[in-house]
């Protein structure tokens, strides 16, 4: 009895991964570092100056790293309950932090304790910041109101009660001391003039505002919130540009490559998105473990630095020119010639006999099921969600084994609603697919001449029908156009082409030797 032959997959070609610039330049870091963090972290700022370390606000402490360290060179714990938005000022000397218990505290990053408490808040501090003076604190509450502080005298200089939902994310402008961005849950982002006594400007983003960034020239504004990404023209009053959405799950955090040409987005949904500032196409994409909260750049983008929600700090560094040399210029080491002749010219001895070991044929669930010639169950069995999902070559290649063999009409039959909408789901994802469309359009054909009685019964079965029509009547629609466009190209090719000059002389000469044969061949007659 001959043994059982497993199904046949056939391995189709893949398409390759489209390599650009992007692609090279951020893929160029080395395996992430990972560091345990004593909760959620909600907040990375890096120091604007060298060695810049960069501050990490998790719970109620905040961690100052160096930039290859991976433990802190600096704890601040003088917090009575969890810490918030712990930001470097431009000099790097001093550190401010809001928390939980409404108070904003002001660090000397080569202290300890607290140089200034500002108190004022009657709830969390969610948003500090530094104005580009350095000698004022803007601050953002869940009170629904955001101040600014005066350093030295540690008094508070205004207070602005706009918002009427809690202030999550805030930014101060940089070539401009008295000016300031406020976001909120209310959906508003509110341009503030110290000058003024109120907003000189609000933009309506549609969702809860969860972060802010100004472009270095601050002509615009980029907002997150939701899963909408937008970004706003402040010379134009604040008119909307673009919307993205291109996240899953609502928008953390904002942040933007050392160059300004690159704009870098985290969400809840576990992804960073890369966008070219140009035309905001996504132009990568990075992946992680869990949800992320904060995402910061280190300067000339050497490291890449994310905080989850599962307390993981996660470090990537640039990896050197040295090293990016060596590993592009690894190759794969050849085994020796001698490895490859080895045994060739051994001559077996009279007495020597062959003993063969046994191979044992591991056979796939579905090819255990065929020998069984349980074709249905062999069907079901490639249509489980991994599979059909990931490897839609095995279930092809096991319609393709069941129609070879006639049974497939057989498999296809009597299925229950759940089990036929599964099959017209698989049908629906890769029936246009030149490399599966032959085998499945039999396999559709049969299921349509099998339960053309029962159509109608099932709303389920009735509306994947439908969508199946439209996908092939949409897909011969754009047959017919390439081939209107391939006879067009055949016409400009033509055309193209360089013309043969005919000798007039040598073809007057060819047709009068031709009609002379004529003339002799009918005298002849």
């Amino acid at each position: 009895m001959a043994s059982f032959k497993p199904t046949k997959v056939q391995v189709y070609p893949k398409l390759g991964e489209k390599v650009t610039q992007d692609t090279l330049y951020w893929k160029n870091y080395k395996a992430p570092v990972q560091i345990k963090e004593f909760g959620a972290i909600t907040n990375i700022d890096f120091s604007p100056v060298a060695p810049h370390n960069f501050a990490v606000t998790a719970f109620t402490r905040i961690h100052i790293y160096g930039p290859f360290s991976q433990e802190p060179v600096k704890t601040f714990t003088r917090f009575k309950d969890t810490a918030y938005c712990g930001r470097f000022r431009s000099d790097g000397q001093l550190l401010v932090a809001g928390c939980e218990d409404s108070v904003v505290r002001l660090f000397d990053v080569s202290g300890k304790v607290a140089l200034r408490m500002f108190k004022g808040h009657t709830k969390a501090v969610h948003i500090t910041d530094f104005t580009s003076d350095r000698y004022q604190i803007l601050t953002g509450s869940d009170d629904y109101t955001c101040r600014l502080w005066d350093i030295p005298n540690a008094t508070e200089l205004n207070t602005y009660q706009e918002h009427t939902d809690y202030i999550r994310c805030g930014v101060t402008s940089k070539l401009n001391r008295d000016l300031f961005i406020t976001g909120s849950y209310d959906h508003t982002l509110k341009l503030f003039d110290a000058r003024a006594d109120k907003s000189v400007m609000t933009m309506d983003h549609g969702q809860p505002v969860e972060s802010l960034l100004l472009y270095p020239s601050e002509g615009l504004l980029v907002s997150a919130g939701g899963r909408h990404v937008k970004v706003w023209d402040l010379l134009k009053g604040g008119q909307p540009l673009v919307s993205l959405k291109n996240h899953h799950k609502t928008v953390t955090c904002l942040c933007l490559s050392s160059s300004g040409h690159r704009l870098l987005s985290a969400s809840l949904d576990r992804h960073v998105k890369v966008y070219n500032t140009t035309n905001y196409k996504v132009v990568h994409n990075f992946d992680y473990a869990a949800s992320i909260l904060s995402l910061a750049l280190a300067p000339d983008d050497e490291s890449i630095v994310v905080g989850m929600t599962n307390s993981i700090l996660s470090i990537k560094h640039r990896k050197s020119l040295d090293e990016s040399k060596e590993i592009s210029g690894q190759q794969r080491r050849q085994p020796s010639y001698r490895v490859f002749v080895k045994g060739k010219n051994y001559v077996p001895k009279q007495d020597d006999y062959l003993v063969s070991k046994p191979v044992k044929q591991h056979l796939a669930k579905y090819d255990k099921q065929l020998k069984k010639f349980n074709v249905s169950k062999a069907l079901d069995t490639a249509l489980e969600t991994w599979t059909r999902l990931r490897k839609p070559e095995i279930t092809v290649a096991v319609i393709k084994e069941l129609d070879r063999r006639g049974t497939l009409k057989n498999a296809l039959a009597g299925r229950d609603e759940q089990g036929l909408a599964r099959l017209l789901n698989f049908l629906i994802g890769n029936v246009v697919d030149p490399r599966f469309a032959p085998v499945l359009v039999t396999a559709a054909e049969m299921i349509l001449d099998i339960y053309q009685s029962v159509i109608g019964q099932s709303s389920v079965v009735d509306r994947q029908l439908l969508r199946l029509q439209e996908l092939l009547e949409r897909e011969i629609d754009y047959q017919q156009d390439l081939l209107e466009v391939l006879g067009m190209l055949d016409t400009m090719f033509a055309s193209s082409l360089p013309r043969k000059e005919v000798n007039l002389h040598l073809s007057k000469r060819k047709t009068e030797s031709i009609n002379s044969d004529r003339e002799e061949d009918a005298v002849g007659q």
